[in-house]
């Protein structure tokens, strides 16, 4: 009998949860929330209660919540030359060195007008760099991300804020890999503007969120035609998939602090059998990373060979972001951590989330073990027998 697979990949998405499934069953029959009857009633109620509870989710007002079509819509929406703060438009943008790709993609801003800040070795921006930035060049919009998709390592972001609003800038927020995860709140983190998204919290994929501080208003909208979210996205609301992430923020929210707890119970017993290893690297160890997230790299270990054998060994981890296309590259995000390319090159990533067991643990543990009595070695296609005939 074949063994059941072992999920472990909770920050490249996570399953569907069951509320938000059964929500979408019933979503999928309602009407245009545009329309003034009462199956466009319907539709509406359905959307503006799914904006209620993101928006309760982070601390913000409803009306301040603009749905997108993810993370890297609400992050390209975000990052708009023009905001304003006091009345001064912003038209340069600093970001962190370790965002998403969406991110480090600028947005609508001109390569020209786009700075870095440094992170140290930990992976946690550099506050003095981003002081000198912003006294060396006057104020911007500036993107920090709350919580690293690849190490886990949570940012200092109420200093962040704290530098940029004295610079007399606005900060953006990534949040898309926090939310659902640790709790935060858009008041106490300062931040004015803030990304999140649906599937990775257990709600459905192609469904985000934008949400605005009390007073910021975007510049420009980046789709425009009808009127839809208060004229700041045009576009016909994906109800099913609006009403999904309701209920999934509404169930993460709820399951949080439990969650939280056993999860990274779970992710401190894996990690101490990583350590077992000689050699091998917990990145963003000593700093406060997500309670489910564990990135790991041995000199000698090949990042791709050893997913393709945790995949056929039937335990789903990954190298790095799930966002480039499935491929396999160096991570831009330990590079800037000023890691050396040979341990770059080795760097797994294991993330756990609700349903993870005991068991899955035992399992990946296994995994690691083979693969690491597979480095004596060096040969891709004996390590990948190994899996195969186990």
């Amino acid at each position: 009998m074949t063994a059941a697979r072992v999920y472990l990949d909770w920050n490249a998405t996570t399953p569907l949860r069951e509320e938000a499934r059964a929500a979408m069953a019933a979503a999928f029959e309602l009407g245009n929330p545009s329309s003034v009857h009462a199956e466009g009633r319907r539709a509406r109620g359905a959307v503006e209660g799914a904006r209620e509870a993101v928006a309760a989710a982070v601390g913000a007002r409803p009306q301040e919540v603009i749905f997108t079509s993810g993370g890297t819509e609400a992050n390209a929406l975000a990052l708009t030359p023009g905001l304003k703060n006091s009345g001064k438009s912003l038209d340069r943008l600093i970001i962190s060195s370790i965002e998403h790709a969406s991110v480090l993609a600028g947005g609508r801003f001109a390569a020209d007008r786009i700075n870095a800040i440094a992170v140290d070795r930990s992976g946690v921006v550099d506050l003095e760099h981003l002081r000198q930035l912003l006294e060396t060049e006057g104020p911007a919009l500036v993107s920090v991300m709350l919580a690293n998709n690849e190490t886990g390592a949570i940012q200092p972001i109420a200093a962040v804020a704290e530098l940029v609003h004295q610079a007399g800038g606005l900060l953006h927020v990534d949040a898309v890999q926090a939310l659902g995860k640790i709790p935060f709140d858009i008041k106490a983190l300062a931040a004015d503007l803030l990304s999140v998204s649906a599937h990775k919290l257990g709600g459905p994929k192609g469904v985000g969120a934008l949400i605005l501080a009390e007073g910021v208003a975007l510049s420009e909208p980046l789709l425009r035609g009808g009127g839809q979210e208060l004229g700041r996205r045009a576009g016909t609301e994906n109800v099913a998939g609006i009403v999904g992430f309701g209920a999934a923020v509404k169930a993460a929210i709820a399951a949080l602090p439990a969650d939280a707890e056993r999860v990274q119970k779970l992710r401190q017993k894996l990690e101490k059998i990583l350590r077992q290893t000689q050699g091998s690297v917990i990145f963003a160890d000593g700093v406060p990373r997500l309670p489910n997230t564990t990135l790991v790299g041995l000199p000698g270990l090949k990042a791709e060979t050893a997913v393709i054998g945790f995949d056929l060994a039937g335990i789903a981890v990954s190298s790095g972001s799930a966002c480039s296309s499935g491929k396999v590259q160096p991570s831009h995000v330990l590079r800037a951590m000023q890691v050396d390319d040979a341990l770059t090159r080795s760097a797994i990533r294991i993330s756990l989330g609700w349903s993870t067991t005991d068991a899955d643990i035992e399992r990946c543990a296994e995994g690691w073990r083979k693969l690491v009595g597979s480095l004596i070695t060096r040969d891709d296609e004996t390590e990948l027998e190994r899996f195969q005939t186990s």
